[in-house]
């Protein structure tokens, strides 16, 4: 059974292009287009790994964290930051609720983001 990874990012064509190149990469891809859908499909779908972007409609990124965190259900489930938003004092705070890695879109390819998923999920 593929690992599953809930994808929460509301530009349209990154979600395609993730999950076009995950599904080759042998994933299952759930897609949300905002924080709040992305926070119910967690406790829903309980993937393997969350990718969530910082800055999205009716939940921000960190939000969505918090709440995943706090939820039984999805407080183990791993999730990696995936933003444009470099700043330390964005990285110090996802990192302090839980994140387990933070990536900024433009400094990693799409092979080096499935090959850290790969590393968190044991693949």
């Amino acid at each position: 059974m593929p690992k599953k990874i809930l994808y929460i990012e509301d530009e349209q064509a990154l979600q395609k292009t993730f999950s076009d190149a995950s599904k080759r990469a042998g994933y299952e891809v759930v897609s949300a287009m905002d924080g709040a859908l992305g926070f119910e499909l967690a406790k829903v779908e309980k993937p393997d790994l969350i990718l969530l972007d910082f800055i999205l409609p009716k939940m921000n990124g960190l939000e969505v964290l918090e709440q995943l965190r706090a939820e039984e259900a999805t407080k183990e489930i791993p999730v990696i930051i995936f933003t444009n938003l470099e700043g330390p004092e964005n990285i110090e705070k996802a990192l302090e609720l839980g994140a387990t890695t933070y990536l900024v879109k433009s400094q990693y390819s799409m092979k080096e983001v499935l090959e850290k998923i790969r590393e968190i999920i044991g693949e």
